[in-house]
């Protein structure tokens, strides 16, 4: 039987950050944030709270790899089970409640039957089921309040009620007590690098990517945090997340990972990676560098074919297409070269077989896959937890779409955790490449140890 969700119009905000802080003190809020107005922001911000009672269920504990891919068919009994006959609202309207969360990076290495040797840093996924949401078109100008059918009228009126008494925030200043200090400083980092390299020249990989992991003490509320690194990045696929534990997820990512409309898939993987500069002159530059850089499209072109690959498992043969290849995008810290690939998922598959079989992101491995995640784990010295991993929703009705979760930060007992990392390859400089992994985070490591002197 087709069931219709319930819409209600309410008064938009530029700002969705000022719309969230009326609801993020109820349980399991979350905040999907398009970066708007900057550039290269998206179109749609995405809020809710309160996840339903009967919750998704858990992955394997250090499954095996049949055990994971199984996790997935569970996933999808589960969502159609609780959302049966939820008919798509329109174009304008992504997501209408349903499965929101995340995926980790060390859940990919089980899915993908690698070993784990790093202790976990959180939960291996985190996902919970929605029955409304606030909806804010940035495009259109308008913000809904949207309820699933079995909402009731009362229990809406609450959430109205709510959502149009403007709040003051009453928390603690976030603050770091320590400095960040970082498992992978100069000759750990060398030695890593050199590692990748004797593996790339025995011809057991192409391209590896490594990561650096810094921490801090902190206290204080994370929301704020969050606050004050969303003007640094303006990135079109972060999000802000409440999690069960008590712990927050903060993601400031440019980077999407998969997106289902119908049955067309999209990824647009980036590959590339220069500093943005004040001089624009200087700026401009970088840019161009980039855009002409052999070594940074070969790089990216070998996680195409990672991706095209990956896509096939789940698309029509012969619909798998890359729109655009090479495109240089510029955010507020760094120029990227982007690639986006684009395919027709097979009538029987869902998203969720899509995730399966693409999880985790090429982007963030090397090539080819399951290789680079072993040299990975061997290498990497703390787990990445949800970084590398996937913020995600798949809506009541069907759609999906998600990121890669890159510049994100984990705040866990009274420690903030940040990763920077970057795509090693034969002729890489380790010079350059640990620069590099300072470039995507560092200004944002800068201003988190500057908040006790402007707090």
């Amino acid at each position: 039987m087709k069931k219709s969700v319930h819409i209600e119009e309410i008064p938009y905000l530029a700002d969705s950050c000022a719309l969230f802080e009326r609801m993020r003190e109820l349980p399991g809020a979350v905040i999907l944030d398009s970066g708007f107005p900057h550039a290269q922001s998206g179109r749609f911000d995405i809020l809710s709270a309160e996840p339903m009672d009967d919750a998704p269920p858990q992955p394997p504990r250090a499954g095996k790899e049949s055990e994971c891919r199984a996790y997935f068919d569970e996933l999808r009994r589960f969502h159609a089970a609780h959302f049966a006959g939820i008919q798509p609202v329109s174009e304008d309207v992504p997501f209408c409640g349903g499965v929101l969360g995340y995926l980790g990076y060390e859940f990919g290495n089980d899915l993908q039957g690698v070993a784990t040797a790093a202790d976990p840093i959180a939960e291996p996924t985190s996902l919970n089921a929605y029955e409304w949401c606030v909806l804010q078109d940035h495009l259109l100008g308008r913000a809904l309040l949207i309820t699933l059918p079995w909402v009731s009228t009362t229990r809406r009126q609450q959430l109205l009620e709510r959502l149009l008494r403007p709040c003051t925030v009453d928390a603690e200043p976030f603050a770091l007590a320590t400095p960040f200090q970082c498992d992978s400083e100069v000759g750990a980092y060398r030695q890593q690098f050199a590692a990748i390299q004797s593996y790339i020249q025995a011809g057991d990989c192409y391209q590896v990517n490594l990561a650096r992991h810094f921490s801090a003490q902190c206290h204080g509320d994370p929301w704020l945090a969050y606050r004050a690194l969303r003007p640094a990045a303006a990135a079109p696929f972060s999000a802000f997340l409440h999690l069960a534990d008590g712990s927050a997820l903060l993601s400031l990512s440019p980077e999407r990972f998969l997106s289902l409309h119908g049955h067309r898939v999209e990824t647009s993987p980036i590959k590339g990676t220069r500093p943005r500069y004040t001089d624009p002159q200087a700026d401009r530059l970088a840019a161009q560098a980039l855009r002409n850089s052999g070594k940074d499209r070969a790089e990216n072109l070998m996680i195409v074919d990672l991706l095209r690959n990956d896509l096939g498992r789940s698309c029509v043969p012969g619909s798998i297409l890359v729109d655009r290849l090479f495109e240089v995008q510029s955010y507020a810290t760094v120029h990227h070269l982007v690639s986006t690939i684009s395919g027709e998922l097979q009538p029987e598959r869902t998203a969720w077989e899509l995730l399966r079989d693409s999880f985790p992101g090429g982007s963030i491995t090397g090539a080819p896959k399951r290789r680079a995640m072993q040299i990975i784990a061997e290498l990497e010295t703390v787990a990445r937890g949800p970084y590398c991993g996937s913020i995600l929703y798949v809506s009541a009705d069907g759609r999906m779409d998600s990121n890669i979760a890159i510049r994100s930060l984990l705040c866990r007992d009274n420690t903030v955790h940040c990763w920077g990392g970057g795509g090693i390859v034969a002729d890489s400089h380790w010079q350059s490449e640990y620069q590099e992994t300072w470039d995507k985070v560092g200004k944002f490591l800068t201003l988190l140890e500057s908040l006790p002197a402007i707090a």
